[in-house]
């Protein structure tokens, strides 16, 4: 099994969470992590998507509040294409491949909106199987850490797709 896992990250909290997952998938699978500004628009080849990013205004980031992050918020690193960006350029895949996907979020102020929600609805309109709904990592404040638990839970949610997919 094929598995690419795209992520975008400006305070690195998003990132150690793909890490996770795809170090559990790698135990069953061929797993790339790539970041969304290196991941290739072309799926043709993978079993198995995975796509996270921070929840930014309520859904997926936009280049304005990817600068915005780095402005106000001081956030170390600002990706030029978000998965937003990215899944726009994602080309249909000529086979349906399961998808899935999670993000981050602030865990208080609890708010609404869901860059996963957001990513789900875009994988399942280019053609994905999203038939397993998204999941929610959450952080302390913009910058993190993630909470107490949060890796753990990414290596099971990992884990738990595996199985929906019959892989031991």
């Amino acid at each position: 099994m094929r598995a690419l896992v795209v992520y975008e990250s400006l305070w690195g909290n998003t990132e150690k969470v793909a890490r996770a997952i795809g170090a559990r998938l790698a135990v069953n699978a061929d797993v790339e992590v790539l970041d969304s500004d290196a991941a290739p628009t072309l799926v043709d080849g993978y079993d198995l998507l995975v796509v996270g990013g921070p929840t930014h205004a309520f859904s997926m980031t936009r280049a304005s509040t990817r600068a915005d992050a780095v402005k106000s918020h001081s956030a170390p690193h600002e990706p030029a294409r978000g998965i937003r960006d990215w899944l726009n350029q994602v080309e249909r895949p000529s086979t349906e491949i399961p998808a899935f996907a999670f993000d981050t979020r602030v865990d208080k102020p609890r708010l609404p909106g869901s860059a996963a929600k957001a990513a789900r609805h875009e994988l399942r309109s280019l053609g994905f199987d999203t038939q397993v709904k998204q999941q929610t990592f959450r952080v302390h404040g913009y910058e993190g850490p993630l909470l107490n638990g949060e890796i753990e839970r990414a290596t099971e949610w990992a884990g738990d797709l595996l199985a929906r997919l019959g892989a031991p």
